[in-house]
């Protein structure tokens, strides 16, 4: 009998690894599942697809750029208080210029609210600084 029961508790461990497998298999591929879906359900902002079908003048860019940016990122977008911004557009897409501009993610810096038109601008004035 003792040797029955032995073998009997053995296989229900082996079991319960089995499916501890099992469940973390199922657990992991669900996590992945969610974040596929989050990742492609991810709603267009209509601000942001607006501001990036417009065509920006870079002279209103640079305009822009002068009355609201000069004080923290240099007259020259050379940095000061803020970031240099020479070659920003190469470094982070137009997305998450427009967001960081529009929400001020990174402190100090503030949010600011501009239209579409006056955003598509900065963009230009901004991809112009990689020359």
């Amino acid at each position: 009998m003792k040797s029955t029961s032995s073998f009997g508790a053995l296989k229900g461990k082996a079991l319960s690894q089995g499916n501890l497998l099992t469940l973390l298999v199922i657990s992991v591929f669900a996590c992945f599942s969610i974040l596929l879906l989050l990742f492609l359900q991810e709603e267009e902002d209509p601000y942001i697809n607006k501001s990036l079908n417009l065509h920006g003048s870079i002279d209103n860019g640079s305009h822009l750029f002068r009355m609201n940016c000069v004080g923290c990122h240099g007259i020259s977008a050379q940095g000061l208080v803020g970031p240099e911004l020479n070659n920003v557009t190469e470094e982070l897409n137009d997305k998450k210029i427009i967001n960081q501009v529009v929400k001020g993610l990174t402190p100090p810096m503030p949010s600011f609210e501009m239209d579409e038109q006056s955003m598509a601008d900065l963009l230009a004035y901004l991809h112009s600084l990689n020359d």
